[in-house]
């Protein structure tokens, strides 16, 4: 069986986001390595039982001699190890992976674009310095791939139209998947007050402030409880502080529940999971999971959001930076709990018919197939 090796910029996307996928692979027999920077998580995947490798990268890193340094060592594991396959998640991981995969002779080359995020997305001037310099790199890295894997239609179209990949290289799978057996549907808790649960990275792309506002507004006219379950990305230079957010539970406009190991039992608590975001979304997971628990969402009317949520369906889609429209949209979900569990049954269906673990995992294994048999 081909030896595959994953790369990210975090141990934590490794066990957060491809988990069902490297078990998949594994229990079809193939070797899995997973390489990333050394983290919490990393010893939680080799608990499992798979082997896992420290990559020496900074994330925020923009010194010269700090990334040539990790391109090095990215190049000195991929000689070692020569895998028959790599799959790079993640910017720096597709820069650095690409160019290390080309030096080193490995044959098949995956690179996974999850969203624009904040270089192609951001309008700050960091993020536009590093949209030029990190361009021709990105256009380079990606028409060198035997495959890039899209979440979204929008997505594909974007780097199809800016010359950054072939057509025929270029698929689409929508997402990461989720486990429809663990997120499975529950009743509704008592209400009132309804809780409305936002889980996320706490960046200000993904609309946390726009949500808090949104509490604010909400609080005077209605019994509800506005729950932020995360916690800051000091890796993103976008990240709201943890300063920021205990002044914001002890103002008492939302409540922050942290990080939540489990998070089915965070959405059985919930009646409404919403998602402000204006960021460069893939398919976002929070939703998928949320859906497949049955329970109706609000989000944002952007391409990562309309892959999930299709509108008065399974939930409500509102305009970015619109706390008034958020509010708006949670009131209408709040005050109808016959909606809500319309939506939240519709939202289970989607999820089965699109989104189920098994479905992208063999989505995913039929690109691997394809650019292994093409380069034997």
């Amino acid at each position: 069986m081909p030896k595959l090796l994953l790369t990210a910029n975090t141990d934590w996307y490794l066990y957060n986001f491809r988990y069902a996928w490297i078990h998949a692979l594994r229990d079809a027999g193939h070797e899995v390595v997973l390489l990333s920077p050394p983290g919490a998580f990393a010893e939680r995947l080799r608990a499992a039982g798979f082997r896992w490798l420290p990559w020496r990268l900074q994330r925020r890193s923009l010194t010269p001699w700090r990334e040539l340094l990790s391109l090095f060592d990215l190049t000195r594991i991929y000689r070692r190890e020569q895998p028959d396959l790599v799959h790079h998640h993640t910017i720096k991981a597709v820069l650095y992976g690409s160019l290390a995969a080309r030096w080193t002779g490995i044959p098949a080359v995956v690179n996974s674009i999850a969203g624009r995020g904040y270089v192609f997305q951001g309008a700050d001037c960091r993020a536009r310095a590093l949209r030029f310099a990190i361009t021709p790199l990105y256009r380079r890295a990606l028409r060198g791939s035997s495959a890039v894997i899209f979440e979204t239609a929008a997505d594909r179209l974007f780097f199809l139209a800016a010359g950054f990949v072939e057509p025929s290289r270029a698929h689409l799978v929508e997402g990461v998947g989720v486990d429809p057996m663990c997120f499975s549907p529950t009743p509704e808790p008592p209400a009132p007050p309804v809780t409305v649960v936002m889980a996320a990275r706490f960046l200000w792309e993904k609309g946390v402030g726009v949500f808090v506002e949104a509490a604010r507004l909400l609080r005077e006219r209605l019994d509800v409880r506005m729950v932020l379950v995360g916690e800051p990305d000091p890796g993103n230079p976008t990240s709201l502080s943890s300063d920021r957010l205990a002044r914001w539970h002890l103002e008492g406009a939302i409540e922050w529940w942290g990080w939540q190991e489990n998070m089915e039992a965070v959405y059985q608590r919930a009646h409404i999971v919403v998602l402000p975001t204006r960021y460069g979304e893939g398919v976002p997971t929070t939703l998928v999971e949320a859906a497949a628990c049955a329970r109706p969402l609000v989000a944002t009317d952007i391409p990562g959001c309309r892959a999930v949520v299709l509108h008065e369906e399974n939930g409500l889609l509102v305009p970015p930076d619109d706390p008034r429209a958020l509010a708006a949209a949670i009131e209408q979900l709040a005050r109808h709990p016959a909606a809500r569990r319309r939506m939240g049954a519709r939202g289970r269906e989607i999820v089965l018919e699109r989104f189920s673990h098994e479905r992208i995992n063999d989505a995913t294994l039929e690109v691997y197939r394809a650019v292994l048999e093409t380069d034997r």
